[in-house]
């Protein structure tokens, strides 16, 4: 009986070894497959990125974000050590191709092929129309195409979990939630005053200051990375936001 106790002992070890070691190459596949997935998109990104040449202050900023993605996307996929990691240096890497595409409407040339959609972009919205309004003491503009003086481009999604719609903006007004990781109490006046009825943004401030971009609904978001502590996904504060020179208040 002693001997059918040791024989059964150790096929329940054989067994947890062998679907063990079968779970280890499942993720090591999962992990080469998206990090190759990831790479393409990169190499994507880094074969446009330095092609372009400013024409005028949109464009050159668009590329300095586009730039400034690509190296994070190249520091990210080499520090991937799961395939969630894998999948946010690509989200950096998409982002950086929209920036491209930004910089190529900037400058009135053809923006290219589709670029997939990035996390909370759907959410977001776009802005629909131009607008300024007057904020701590100055004039915030957004609008759906660049100008001289709305050379700041986002391409949509969510900063410390609040969505911020893709369009042109005469400064990066979302920076500051970027760099602190988390929204000032005057974010949600600024968003009330800048979005409110507009066209392309479905959803009021309440759902601007909860995260969910559609009212009474929390997805269960988290913030996709954009914490400025952490390179490993989404935007980071280590470049590419240039405000042309102006300076930021903690909304």
């Amino acid at each position: 009986m002693l001997w059918w106790l040791i024989v059964i002992v150790i096929v329940c070890v054989v067994a947890l070894l062998y679907l063990r070691a079968e779970q280890n190459k499942r993720n090591a596949r999962e992990l080469e497959e998206a990090q190759a997935d990831a790479r393409v998109t990169i190499e994507r990104l880094g074969g446009q990125v330095y092609q372009l040449t400013p024409r005028n202050e949109a464009a050159r900023q668009a590329l300095a974000d586009a730039s400034e993605r690509y190296n994070a996307a190249g520091g990210q996929i080499d520090r991937a050590s799961s395939p969630t990691r894998a999948r946010l240096a690509k989200q950096s890497a998409l982002e950086g191709l929209y920036y491209i595409r930004a910089a190529r409407i900037a400058m009135d040339m053809d923006p290219g092929p589709p670029i997939p959609a990035i996390d909370g972009q759907d959410i977001a919205g776009t802005v629909g129309e131009r607008r300024t309004v007057a904020h701590n003491g100055r004039a915030i503009t957004a609008s759906p195409s660049p100008s001289v003086d709305t050379p700041n481009y986002f391409p949509g999604g969510r900063v410390a979990g609040r969505p911020v719609p893709a369009g042109w903006y005469s400064e990066p007004w979302w920076k500051p939630a970027l760099i602190a990781g988390a929204w000032g109490a005057g974010s949600v006046l600024l968003f009330t005053t800048l979005f409110a009825g507009m066209g392309g943004v479905g959803y009021d401030a309440q759902a601007f200051e909860n995260g969910t971009g559609e009212s009474g609904v929390d997805p269960g978001y988290d913030q996709d990375g954009f914490d400025p502590g952490d390179n490993s996904g989404g935007y980071d504060s280590g470049g590419g936001f240039d405000s042309g020179g102006g300076g930021f208040d903690a909304f």
